[in-house]
């Protein structure tokens, strides 16, 4: 028996899929706080699908993958782990001198300071110094080393980042700070900048060295009550975890950076687009991924997602590669609100798991988006998840009734079409910006909408932004955890190593091959076959006097002489895809700041088939009065089950799955692909 494993902790939901020699079984389940028994829960409904009892199921596991929002949350929530920083002496205010904390309008009336992550009593210099050449002009002695650790661990830091000037010219000083805290303070985590980040640019590099040592204890104790509880029911296999860069870790190493783990469940999402997108023979494609909390939307271009250098972490410049998503708070658990303006406003603030919508009657009384749908008739509150999860469409109406409808004197359905369009609408703005804003057009791609509320505002979000074709896949509700086990295992190594074409080409091959080392060693301490192992050498590069890079391919192998110009005719290529044709200035110099390797050990992972899938489906046919969104007209429409056994129907109508419900507005046709998945063809004029 094969069987893999794919887990997906969301806001509201804990998504799971499992591929049992091919069969495709999925299951939810609500999330919780310690997030161990979100999973556990998920894992409860595949054994019972699988018709296995725990024993057999737990033992059966060869793939255990997972996405997660332990970090996201807590940066989101601001909720970190009292952290330390040592820094090079003269330094200590870089966090909050950070870019001047100037914003897009350039007002100094608007400016706010950017978040603490580090409280400046927890900050600690040490008389230090070493050059831009990696020279050591000011030793760091061991006594120096005990007082700033004495100093720091006084202030109750529970955790420390060590950010040194130039420490990723020469890290020795950081690691002679390493060394010290494992023998003197071996239960307090910390992390160096130079082994986590060693790249220049200051501010950043302190950013992310700081974000990732404050969820170190954060991340330690979930995952150790996540492993305890999975061993004891008798896992045997590694448990894999899905970074922010787009591919897996092991635990071990995700624990050496845990900040890595961002954005850890939506990347699997997007990793699912992608394979889901050539299946279509789709190569340009958008994401879409609703959840309760938020919507993620991301590009994918000629089979590949689009990777960040410097990702952004709640709302701070990190110097972290992070593939490119773009989060709003709009999910079915954004609450909705009217503001002191009397204007209507959608989230950011989500009912999440609990209380919940108003609706789950779980003492929730603020209406959110899942409300406005089940007052629309878009949800039936029979058949929610199933049948399995009762929804009360009095509670929805009594929310909507008080804290909308009366508010702003409209009737409540009236309300409901507002949030269920405003909803929309800031979904659709977030496709626009990874599209209009970077000079694509909208109507040459496909969005793939999944999360479990997505397949009721897919059509609307893609009329708005311009697209024509939307594909909802069959497993929508559990499409992230799905993906999560087609994604590959990924390192990444980087090094800033300045090198322009006026210098030996040996000199850059030099810096390569000592990154490709390291990743060679990650292929062996991972157990990485050698015909599934991949390399790919990437810089970092720019036009002399600019002040951000463009990442570039280099050409395989040793780089020679030979290959600087095919190295500047891709730069410019590049940066011309980037900003615009002609906008290369390449009559200066090019500089090349960072050195990049990336490791790709490819999945092996079974192909699946869902139980129950369209030939044994059979079709049944319902009506339902609605008020259909787009239109604000209430209508009777056909509400199919079994759409697999009809294939095709036109909209104004409703497929229902049992753990999703697919709207397809009128002028819009739908269609089941090969795949089995639901096809959209949108009328140009919604």
């Amino acid at each position: 028996m094969t069987l893999h494993v794919g887990i997906d902790v969301g806001g509201t939901f804990t998504d799971a899929v499992a591929l049992v020699d091919g069969r495709a079984i999925r299951g939810k389940a609500f999330s919780t706080k310690d997030v161990t028994t979100g999973i556990l829960g998920a894992l409860q409904v595949l054994q019972e699908r699988a018709g296995m009892g725990e024993a057999e199921f737990f033992a059966g596991v060869d793939r255990f993958v997972l996405g997660n929002t332990i970090v996201t949350n807590a940066v989101d929530e601001q909720k970190y782990a009292a952290v330390g920083l040592l820094t090079t002496q003269g330094f200590r205010d870089t966090l909050r001198i950070a870019r001047s904390a100037r914003t897009d309008e350039r007002d100094p009336h608007r400016m706010s300071a950017p978040v603490d992550i580090v409280e400046r009593r927890r900050i600690v210099e040490v008389a230090e110094r070493v050059d831009a050449h990696g020279q050591v002009l000011v030793p760091l002695t061991e006594e120096q080393i005990a007082t700033a650790v004495d100093a720091l661990l006084a202030t109750g830091a529970e955790a420390v980042a060590v950010c040194l000037l130039w420490s990723f010219r020469n890290p020795a000083h950081e690691q002679a700070i390493g060394r010290y805290l494992q023998e003197h303070h071996p239960d307090v985590p910390f992390t160096l900048s130079s082994s986590l980040t060693p790249v220049y640019r200051e501010y950043e590099r302190m950013v992310t060295t700081a974000l990732d040592a404050a969820v170190k204890p954060l991340v330690a104790s979930h995952f150790e009550h996540l492993a305890e509880e999975l061993r004891s029911r008798g896992l045997r296999s590694r448990v894999q975890i899905m970074q922010v860069h787009g591919g897996f870790l092991s635990v071990e190493e995700t624990s050496k950076a845990p900040i890595a783990m961002f954005n850890s469940g939506p990347v699997g999402g997007v990793t699912g687009a992608r394979l889901l997108g050539k299946q279509l023979g789709r190569r340009r494609v958008l994401t879409a991924d609703m959840g309760g909390t938020s919507l993620d939307a991301a590009a994918i271009m000629d089979d590949e997602f689009r990777l960040l250098p410097r990702a952004e972490i709640g709302g701070l410049p990190t110097s972290l590669t992070a593939v490119d998503i773009e989060t709003i708070g709009a999910g079915g658990g954004s609450i909705a609100w009217v503001d002191g303006r009397g204007l209507l406003r959608v989230g950011p603030h989500s009912a999440g798991a609990t209380p919940g919508p108003a609706c789950y009657g779980k003492g929730g009384t603020r209406p959110a988006v899942t409300d406005a749908a089940l007052v629309l008739g878009l949800i039936n509150p029979d058949f929610y998840l199933g049948g399995t999860v009762a929804l009360y469409e009095d509670a929805a109406r009594a929310a909507i009734r008080e804290h909308v409808a009366g508010p702003l004197g409209l009737t409540e359905d009236a309300a409901a079409e507002g949030i269920y369009r405003l909803a929309t609408s800031q979904m659709s703005n977030a496709l626009r910006k990874i599209t209009v804003n970077r000079g694509h057009d909208p109507r040459e791609f496909t969005l793939v909408g999944f999360g479990g509320a997505c397949g009721l505002f897919a059509a609307g979000i893609a009329a708005e932004a311009g697209v024509q074709e939307v594909v909802v896949p069959r497993n929508a509700a559990v499409f992230s955890a799905y993906g999560l086990m087609h994604a590959d295992s990924v390192f990444s190594a980087v090094r800033t190593s300045p090198w322009t074409m006026q210098q030996p080409a040996a000199e850059l091959d030099a810096e390569f091959a000592a990154l490709e080392e390291r990743a060679q060693a990650w292929f062996e301490a991972e157990g990485i076959p050698a015909e599934r192992r991949e390399l790919y050498r990437e810089a970092d590069m720019k036009f002399v006097g600019q002040i951000f890079e463009v990442t570039t391919r280099l050409p395989a192998g040793t780089f020679t002489e030979a290959d600087k110009e095919a190295l500047r005719a891709q730069f410019i290529a590049d940066y011309e895809e980037e900003f615009g044709a002609g906008t290369a200035w390449t009559e200066t110099e090019i500089l090349l700041v960072n050195s990049r390797v990336r490791a790709i050990g490819r999945s092996e992972v079974q192909d699946g088939h869902e139980v129950g899938d369209a030939e044994g489906q059979v079709h049944q046919a319902s009506r339902r009065s609605i008020v259909e969104p787009l239109t604000g007209k209430r209508v009777e429409v056909d509400v199919h089950r079994g759409f697999g056994a009809l294939g095709r129907a036109s909209g104004p109508c409703l497929l229902e799955e049992p753990d999703t419900t697919v709207y397809v507005p009128s002028g819009a046709e739908v269609e089941l692909t090969d795949g089995g998945h639901f096809r959209m063809r949108l009328d140009a004029g919604l």
